[in-house]
């Protein structure tokens, strides 16, 4: 296939050029005139098994011949030769012994990292032993580091790097993955010195960033009939660049620096370096624009050199439409609108980013018009449904049952997936009320199993308690228990309470969990004992490594790639999106165990390698013929900073003027404004008229005829509120997870004082602050009525502070009346108007003289008189119903006082003023307000006087408060 060559035979291939495409061309060129079984000498190593299905797919389109051996680079090894080697132990056995090993360094030393961080660490050991394998590194060339210059974080992280050392030792013994790789890689380099192969060996595709490819690339190019290809090759950069591409610390983020260490190993100069084939770029005017952009920063003088020897540069970026986009939404739907007219127009479109984010909402997007792009990366597993049951699960053994994981857990698809799905789903609907009306913020058993026998849901109740309501488990327990005990209970949950077999490992994605869980089975024994909580992570992070494919047909020609296949290309249009820093290039992540400078003196990768990979990646898309770069100004109401290379190319046509760089660069933004127009104008809303300020007047038989003293204020405040309440008869649902709110604290107070007062009534001497502070501790510390622990504390130390005050206070409340009345009700009715006024006293003592006086407690703030007199009228309304008799049992005929007894902060009473409204003036006036409320013009006005402009009302969202203000008028609507 090759003449003869005294040097390493390298090719090229330019940014843009379909390259597989073009890798096919150049092999059948070559081998013209040859037999036909001389193409099936040929052996073809490629870099990922994309690339290898769409070689085999391009000899499939004709004409007919024998197919090349294609094989991938993680898999050259010569099974016979390595017959004598072990079987290779997996990833995942590795990171479990690391974590056993690290577990017992951090039992050693505490101080050195936190337990939760136990598997991460163990990650990034296993991470950076298949590193320093791939690169030759031993554990002894890091031990002789010199960090006399670092601080002591480093020299604590060698302690952690003794770890590995063990594993090196074992030798071929019991090698991981990398380490077989790099055995066979040997021994295959070993064989090509003895006998090199005679048959024509040609590695494509590879840019050799890592340092086992590089070593192969290297002997593959002086074989015989050897020969390497390379992508995205920068055929417009100038030697001086070349020649300054040397050093990793200051080259390793540029595109072609891989390029130039291969080079520079081999002693190839740029020129060398040949076509494979004469196929042109689709934009080479494109391709030296961006070479100019991106070259390194020490040379970028050379734009004001090279930048005016440049073309129009209108014509050169025709084919590019830049999307800035306010949003990262505003961008993935348009985004989605171009696949959308792709996929009409029978064009093949990939879009390319590393944002998993932004390539979720555009396939979401693309879902409105039934289109499922083929997503390279798929779900990941631990997003799946089967994902999401068992990380729930998991989490029930961390802490005591809520009322939100039981019904997050009742509610998935996969629960009670084995029979009688609609039962258990009305069952769980039925609980859920239960929950919500009774405020359980921990569910018990034994309240779960009793509802059930009352609603004759027995059989479900008692699996519900059986599967969910198991007491937390402390302490650690061996990984195997752990995993055991956790699937057990998952397929408990998932089959319900009927026989059957469940969904749980069924169709794709639970087929994939099921697989990864054995896996994790057979694996567990070599892990470590765990918590709890540290389970959890373990298990998420697990799953979390493995992808789910869609098994549904996707769209043959809309496609999503990650950055590494730009250099599969073969589509009409590429789409690079996400071009923020931070997004694309991503930020290198933290290393704990080497800085910049101890990796590079080690030998190892240095952190912008991956900046590089980003960049060359960046620079191979952006050549194609049609190309879209996308980014969102903002993210999370942020200002986003544009991607380095797009900045550089933004600011290199900017200060081209002659070349109509200013003019080509709002072209490009035109083109982009277009489909961000047509992205606004699908997502606007339809335009409706706002909502008037309501004010419904029903029929007078329809309005209420009941009221409690405390509604009385929402008839004046706000009517629409009683309107909703007692017209339409709607109530808010209760949260799911009861908070510690303030009707709670109410309540609890009330007990607290209520009894406190009673007991002092029956013993004098319980009258003083330690009494009540160790009654408020009884009866707010009853982990049953207040589960959470903190509030318990924290709502005692409140009653404590106001202990003295009250004592106080109370031995004058007392030495005016004596206590006789706690919680009564009462009932006061106007005959003519057939309505009734209900109310409950929280106190009523009875002085010498028979008369009565009303106390009220408040946690929070009392109203003041005036606030009283016009709107909040409870104690006024409580003292003349004393005084008409509305409380049974009741012989008092006046009420001398009525006080808010006020245990906020700071306490205090405020007496209602009953020397300026007498109960019998309240009263009349409370008459005729409700008889104001029976005229059938009357409406129920949203909002009327509210205290505060800002204050919130419960029925806001009813009246559609927000399409109209307090200041407009409201209208009223006739409902009878």
């Amino acid at each position: 296939m090759f003449d003869p060559a005294p040097g390493p035979r390298l090719f090229a291939l330019p940014p843009g050029v379909d390259f597989p495409a073009a890798l096919v061309n150049g092999l059948r060129e070559r081998m013209a005139g040859q037999p036909p079984e001389a193409m099936a000498r040929v052996e073809l190593i490629v870099n990922t098994s994309r690339m290898a299905r769409r070689v085999k797919a391009l000899f499939d389109e004709g004409p007919a011949c024998l197919l090349p051996r294609v094989r991938l680079l993680t898999a050259l090894g010569d099974p016979v030769a390595l017959a004598d080697l072990p079987e290779p132990v997996s990833g995942l056995r590795r990171r479990l012994e690391l974590t056993e090993l690290v577990s017992k360094l951090l039992d050693q030393q505490p101080d050195l990292a936190p337990r939760t961080a136990l598997f991460d660490l163990a990650d990034s050991l296993a991470t950076l032993m298949d590193e320093m394998q791939d690169e030759g590194v031993s554990p002894e060339r890091i031990a002789s580091l010199d960090v006399s210059d670092e601080s002591g974080h480093w020299q604590r992280a060698l302690s952690f790097l003794n770890i590995v050392q063990r594993y090196f030792e074992a030798g071929d013994d019991s090698p991981d993955e990398t380490a077989l790789r790099r055995l066979a890689l040997d021994r295959l380099l070993e064989s090509w010195e003895s006998d090199p192969p005679e048959h024509p060996v040609i590695l494509a595709g590879s840019t050799g960033s890592r340092g086992s490819t590089n070593r192969l690339m290297r002997a593959i190019s002086r074989l015989p009939q050897g020969a390497v290809v390379l992508p995205g090759y920068d055929f417009d950069q100038p030697a001086q660049v070349w020649s300054g591409l040397t050093d990793a610390l200051s080259g390793e983020d540029h595109p072609q620096f891989r390029f130039a260490r291969l080079m520079h190993d081999l002693g190839v100069a740029p020129d060398d370096i040949a076509r494979w084939t004469d196929e042109a770029a689709p934009a080479p005017d494109r391709n030296r624009l961006i070479s100019l952009a991106l070259r390194p920063a020490p040379v970028t003088d050379q734009w004001r050199r090279e930048g005016p020897q440049l073309p129009d540069l209108v014509q050169t970026t025709e084919g590019v439409t830049l999307v800035e986009a306010p949003a990262p939404r505003d961008e993935a739907l348009a985004i989605a609108l171009r696949l959308r007219q792709a996929a009409e127009d029978g064009q093949t479109a990939a879009l390319i980013t590393p944002d998993r984010m932004l390539t979720r909402q555009v396939t979401a997007a693309l879902d409105r018009w039934d289109i499922l792009p083929d997503d390279s990366a798929g779900t990941p597993l631990q997003l799946t449904p089967p994902g999401r049951f068992l990380r729930h699960v998991a989490a029930l053994a961390q802490r005591d049952l809520t009322a939100e994981a039981l019904l997050t857990l009742l509610k998935h698809p996969l629960t009670h997936s084995a029979g009688g799905r609609n039962d258990h789903l009305l069952a769980t609907r039925e609980l859920e009320l239960h929950i919500r009306r009774k405020g359980w913020p921990f569910p018990t058993a034994e309240r779960i199993v009793a509802w059930g026998e009352a609603r004759d849901l027995g059989t479900w109740a008692d699996w519900v308690a059986r599967c969910f309501c198991q007491p937390p488990r402390y302490g650690t327990r061996p990984l195997a228990e752990w995993l055991d005990d956790h699937l057990a209970r998952a397929e408990a949950i998932a089959q319900g309470a009927q026989t059957g077999t469940s969904e749980l490992w069924q169709a794709a994605a639970g087929r994939k969990m099921h697989q990864t869980v054995e896996t994790l089975r057979r694996e567990a024994e070599h892990g470590t004992d765990l918590d709890a909580r540290d389970y959890a992570d373990l298990f998420s992070a697990v799953i979390g490594r493995g992808e789910l494919r869609e098994t549904d047909a996707p769209h043959p020609g809309i496609l999503i790639w990650g950055t590494l296949e730009a250099r599969v290309m073969g589509a009409d249009l590429l789409i690079l999106a996400g071009l923020t820093e931070g997004s694309w290039p991503e930020l290198p992540g933290a290393d704990p165990w080497l800085n910049r400078r101890m990796r590079h003196d080690a030998g190892l990768l240095l952190p912008e390698r991956r900046i590089g990979l980003s960049a060359h990646d960046f620079q191979q898309a952006a050549g194609a013929r049609e190309v879209w770069l996308t980014r969102a100004l903002k993210s999370n109401d942020a200002e986003t900073v544009p991607s380095r290379w797009l900045n550089r190319l933004m600011n290199l046509m900017t200060g081209l003027p002659d070349q109509q760089g200013p003019e080509a660069l709002e072209a490009m933004r035109g083109r982009g404004a277009l489909w961000l127009d047509r992205a606004r104008a699908i997502e606007a809303p339809v335009t409706a008229p706002p909502a008037p300020r309501p004010s419904p007047a029903p029929p007078v038989e329809a309005r209420p005829r009941r009221l409690s003293v405390t509604e009385i204020k929402h008839l004046i405040r706000d009517p629409f509120h009683v309107y909703a309440k007692r017209v339409l008869r709607l109530s808010a649902l209760n949260p799911l997870q009861r908070a510690p709110d303030a009707l709670l604290r109410g309540i609890l107070s009330h007990a607290v004082l209520e009894r406190f007062v009673k007991d002092t009534v029956a013993d004098p001497s319980q009258l003083s602050p330690e009494a009540l502070t160790r009654l408020a501790a009884e009866v707010i510390g009853d982990p049953q009525t207040v589960p959470w622990p903190v509030t318990r504390h924290l709502w005692q130390a409140r009653m404590g502070k106001i202990a003295d005050w009250f004592v106080r206070t109370e031995q004058a409340r007392q030495a005016e009346a004596a206590p006789r009345h706690f919680e009564v009700k009462g009932r006061g009715e106007l005959p003519s108007l057939g309505f009734v006024l209900t109310g409950q006293a929280d106190r009523i003592d009875i002085d010498e003289r028979g008369n009565a006086h009303l106390y009220d407690y408040k946690t929070g703030k009392a109203p003041s008189a005036n606030e009283q007199k016009y709107f909040d009228k409870q104690l006024l309304l409580e003292a003349a119903m004393v005084e008409n008799g509305a409380f049974a049992d009741l012989a008092p005929r006046h009420t001398e006082r009525a006080r808010f007894v006020s245990i906020g902060s700071p306490p205090k009473e405020v007496p209602a003023p009953l020397d300026e409204m007498p109960a019998a003036q309240v009263w009349a006036e409370f008459e005729q307000l409700i008889q104001r409320w029976f005229e059938p013009d009357r409406g129920y006005t949203a909002r009327a006087a509210l205290l505060r402009e800002n204050d919130r009302a419960e029925y806001d969202h009813l009246s559609r408060f927000g399409e109209w203000d307090v200041i407009d008028e409201p209208t009223r609507e006739d409902l009878s």
